[in-house]
């Protein structure tokens, strides 16, 4: 070790010591200690840079000498270490021995927390502006490097290792991608197999790509990515990502060790390197327009937000990034991805990044929320409602929607008779066509089911539209309207009001007459059971049983809940599904695909609000109160302390800005937070609650009891563990 070699010269040891004493003196507080706070470092401060320079290599060597004794502790060097972190801020002319010592000494330092290495990053910048690179540089770089590398990986180490590899010229060998890795694997050899400017281009991308940092893009970072992608061309870096994306689903091509009981199986996860470049990547595919890049987000997104046990979201970063993409997309293609994505991922911290995307691509195009939803459907080439029909060649196909999630794809032959295979002149001359048919399919498999909760989820927001206006979006739009044909719907025009479904090109009531009073100023909605008499519901049920329709949700055989005589006693809240014992974590599940807003609840000394519903277009919240059940940990809970089951109690109802209510974890019941957001509000007497509100939302608590209740599973037939609930 050079350093320890040579003995520190004066001043400077003086300066070191007087750091030293005013510190032991606590002149100052250590863990916000600032140079301008220390008569000593203010002195150093303004000493002139060769002073600076060799109070810098002092410092190495004193830290150095210190650390080679076991006694020593790292608070005892805190401020003689901060002052030089400082100090290495200032471009000093550091000789090249100068930089070697100073590289030296970084490696040796055991944590990445002291070892100064955005210090040395710029040590090294200032350097080799004026001189060039050495094979001593190059060494001490790379050393550098393998020890960030192979230390705890954070956003900022990995940062630090791609601008020192950048640094040290070690992009155009060594590319930032990890392999081990289907789609990094498969990156990696394309741009193997490029030459030249291509491959120096890709790899330069990638090297940004590694560096982006944050949630979002910043303008510079953008324009010098953007400059790259234009060297590579737009359609060529459309076509890696189009390859690249959808294998990032796949198993990885090596396993790794790794992972526990209490630990995620890191080959389930994406590499940490890896996942920074998807990120950025991701991000460059904001301006595109082309929707087979929509669509490859959309399903690396459903990827990227796939739950893994012990860990949750796979990666939450890189879909967060996609959501963001598809919303800043300048065509319909990305809010149609995102309608499905709002639709299939009930990660709560996702569904406000996904609501965030629609809102901006809504503000965009001057709309609503809700209207950019209905108008941004894609269609995926069908020509007509659930069908879409092309020549390949001398062959037909059909692409047709046979139910609320299927499709299927036929094939005729020239005489018109169907074919069961692939035609080989269809491989041969139309394979591009064939593919992209075949992706649309796959995609109307995603999308009509997202379509079909939106629609059922209009209950709860009293939306109508005009006649024309609903046909447009519903009744003759090709992919949705293959649901809405199937529903029933209400009209009212001035003082007439009637109910009618979709059948053999004509709106009829449940006799089977046309509708025929309709016109542009009917009004539409969604039909409800609780708006009927029960004669015609049970009309409207035999109707549809005997023209073999079925519904893509229940709606004529749709539950309805009145409100009862102990709920008119009870007043303000309802007990119709207290006292049930529920498994905890298929009730959070249940919550999330209903829209509820819920925590799991830790065996812990914290505090939790009840699972709620939020109806702003009624000014409404509904809150189901649950507490964790059970007081033995490991027992009751599982390993980190979650508990495996709730019991129930209350659903009431407040104004939505009332105050929220909050119930330790131990129980004892709810209170409202009495610092918390909103006003001081009581809850509403349910006979104030409009009816339709009140059944849908005991129509969830039903079902929230119905299927996650301990009395489905066969193991508590005896009480469940040590017979405590017997009489449950």
């Amino acid at each position: 070790m050079f350093l320890l070699r040579r003995r520190i010269p004066q001043p400077y040891r003086a300066w070191i010591d007087d750091l030293v004493a005013e510190e032991k003196e606590e002149v100052y507080s250590r863990y916000t200690f600032e140079n301008r706070d220390s008569e000593a470092g203010r002195r150093i401060l303004a000493a002139s840079q060769e002073e600076q320079r060799e109070f810098v290599l002092a410092a190495a060597m004193w830290l150095d000498l210190r650390h080679s004794k076991p006694s020593t502790a790292f608070y005892e060097t805190w401020a003689v270490r901060q002052t030089m972190h400082t100090v290495l801020r200032r471009r000093l002319p550091f000789e090249h021995d100068d930089v070697c010592h100073l590289l030296d000494w970084s490696i040796r330092q055991p944590y990445t927390s002291v070892r100064g290495t955005p210090q040395m990053i710029k040590v090294l910048q200032d350097h080799l502006k004026d001189h060039g690179l050495t094979p001593d540089l190059r060494k001490r770089m790379n050393n550098l490097t393998k020890c960030l590398e192979e230390g705890h990986s954070t956003e900022e180490t990995r940062r630090w290792s791609a601008r020192l590899k950048e640094l040290g010229r070690l992009s155009t060998s060594t590319m930032p991608l990890v392999p081990g890795e289907a789609w990094s694997d498969a990156a990696i050899g394309d741009i193997g197999a490029m030459e030249g400017e291509a491959r120096a281009a890709w790899v330069d991308l990638l090297q940004r790509c590694a560096r982006a940092r944050g949630a979002r893009p910043g303008k510079n970072w953008s324009g010098d990515a953007e400059s790259l992608i234009e060297k590579i061309g737009r359609p060529v870096f459309d076509r890696a990502l189009l390859h690249w994306f959808p294998l990032v689903d796949r198993p990885r091509t090596r396993s790794v060790e790794g992972g526990s009981q209490w630990q995620a199986d890191p080959n389930l996860l994406l590499q940490d390197e890896n996942a920074d470049i998807l990120k950025a990547l991701a991000w460059l595919c904001a301006g595109s327009e082309d929707a087979e890049v929509a669509r490859a987000l959309g399903t690396l997104a459903l990827s990227a937000y796939r739950k893994v046990p012990q860990m949750g979201p796979r990666c939450v970063r890189v879909g967060d990034a996609c959501v963001w993409a598809l919303g800043a997309m300048p065509d319909a293609g990305g809010v149609g991805q995102l309608a499905m994505l709002q639709a299939r991922v009930k990660f709560g911290t996702a569904q406000k990044g996904i609501e965030k995307a629609l809102a901006t691509a809504a503000g965009r195009a001057g709309m609503s929320l809700r209207e950019i939803e209905e108008i941004s459907v894609p269609a995926y080439g069908l020509q007509e409602v659930g069908v879409r029909r092309a020549m390949l060649g001398e062959f037909g196909v059909e692409l047709v929607v046979t139910g609320t999630s299927t499709t299927e794809l036929r094939r005729i032959r020239p005489d018109g008779k169907p074919q069961i295979s692939v035609p080989k002149a269809v491989k041969e001359h139309n394979p591009e066509e064939l593919k992209e048919i075949k992706a649309a399919a796959t995609d109307l498999r995603k999308m009509l089911p997202a379509q079909r909760d939106r629609i059922e989820n209009l209950y709860l927001e009293q939306k109508s539209w005009t006649y024309p206006s609903w046909r447009g979006r519903y009744l003759d739009h090709p992919v949705v309207g293959t649901l809405a044909r199937r529903l029933i719907w209400k009209f009212t025009n001035r003082e007439r009001t009637g109910a009618g479904v979709f059948h053999e090109g004509r709106i009829v009531g449940r006799n089977g007459h046309v509708l025929a009073w309709l016109d542009d100023s009917t009004r539409v909605e969604l039909w409800h059971p609780m708006q009927e008499e029960p004669n015609e519901v049970l009309a409207w049920r035999d109707w549809l049983a005997e023209l073999e329709i079925r519904q893509p949700f229940k709606q004529a055989h749709r539950e309805v809940y009145l409100l009862t005589d102990a709920e008119r006693t009870t007043r303000t809240y309802s007990n119709r599904f207290a006292a049930h014992v529920i498994k905890q974590h298929q009730f959070n599940a249940l919550c999330a695909a209903r829209g509820w807003k819920n925590k799991l609840r830790l065996m812990v000394d914290d505090e939790y609000p009840p699972a709620t519903l939020e109806l702003p277009a009624w000014g409404l919240r509904a809150e189901f109160w649950v507490e964790g059940l059970g007081d033995n940990y490991g027992a009751d809970t599982t390993e980190a302390g979650t508990y495996l089951y709730l019991a129930t109690d209350q659903v009431r109802f407040y104004n939505i800005d009332a105050r929220e209510n909050y119930a330790h974890a131990g129980g004892g019941g709810y209170a409202a937070e009495f610092r918390g957001q909103g006003a001081p509000s009581g809850p509403i007497t349910l006979e104030e609650i409009p009816p339709l509100v009140l059944s849908e939302v005991m129509r969830d608590a039903d079902m929230f009891v119905g299927v996650a209740s301990v009395g489905n599973d066969p193991n508590w037939a005896d009480g469940g563990p040590e017979g405590r609930y017997r009489d449950y």
